[in-house]
């Protein structure tokens, strides 16, 4: 990516949701740092140690809008300006909502997609960085990012299975939200391992996913949603 990041870096907003889902559900069974939600405004992920947080949601009509900020990464002023990260923002966001965000200092970053491309507000020259690469480096296009997606569900976990193809699998699974029981297993599994020393939670992963809307229903003997 960029820095700062331009909206060429995001890759199309189904297949963000999809990885998005996919580090969700992952941590719905387990307890790695991120604290995930899901409501109105859409998924909602928090780092545990303040680090970064950021927010998705799908619109119908092929919109979508991804927020956040980084600690680090989101440099949320130029001078003593607060950076308008939702300047040219198109009428149909959720304007009350993001206008809370700013007021507590908590953007970083803006993106919304519509007419089949992402847009941002202009950044001023000064701007080093908004934080996306950061907070968010594995919803840029290509494989690396996917690769990012594993690196960073195996960071926890000590296990010698290779789990790059059982978290591709549930990637396609989730944008196609054809996800079963089956495939939560299989992505649990890979990730955290048979000797793992906490809990893992096949049974809260499986709930959100269903929450999320990925799962194909009762298709393997399990009831998993609709």
């Amino acid at each position: 990516m960029h820095r700062p990041s331009v909206p060429g870096d995001l890759d199309d907003p189904e297949r963000v949701w999809a990885r998005a889902a996919t580090l969700a559900v992952a941590a719905a069974a387990m307890d790695d740092g991120d604290e995930y939600s899901f409501g109105p405004h859409g998924l909602q992920c928090w780092n545990a140690g303040g680090a970064y947080w950021w927010r998705l949601r799908l619109y119908d009509g092929g919109r979508a809008l991804l927020c956040g900020q980084d600690s680090d990464g989101s440099y949320t002023h130029a001078g003593d300006k607060q950076v308008d990260f939702l300047a040219g923002g198109p009428a149909w966001l959720p304007w009350e909502r993001l206008r809370e965000d700013a007021e507590g200092n908590l953007l970083g970053f803006a993106y919304w997609y519509e007419h089949g491309a992402w847009a941002r507000a202009p950044y001023p020259a000064a701007l080093p960085d908004d934080g996306l690469a950061m907070a968010m480096g594995w919803a840029a296009p290509g494989d690396a990012a996917v690769e990012e997606i594993t690196e960073h569900l195996v960071a926890r976990t000590e296990t010698d299975v290779q789990p790059g193809a059982a978290v591709r699998s549930f990637i396609a699974a989730a944008a196609a939200r054809t996800v079963r029981a089956r495939d939560v297993s299989a992505l649990l599994d890979a990730v955290c391992g048979p000797d793992c020393w906490y809990e893992v939670r096949p049974e809260a992963a499986l709930a959100f996913a269903a929450e999320l809307g990925l799962t194909a229903g009762d298709r393997d003997g399990v009831p998993v949603g609709s």
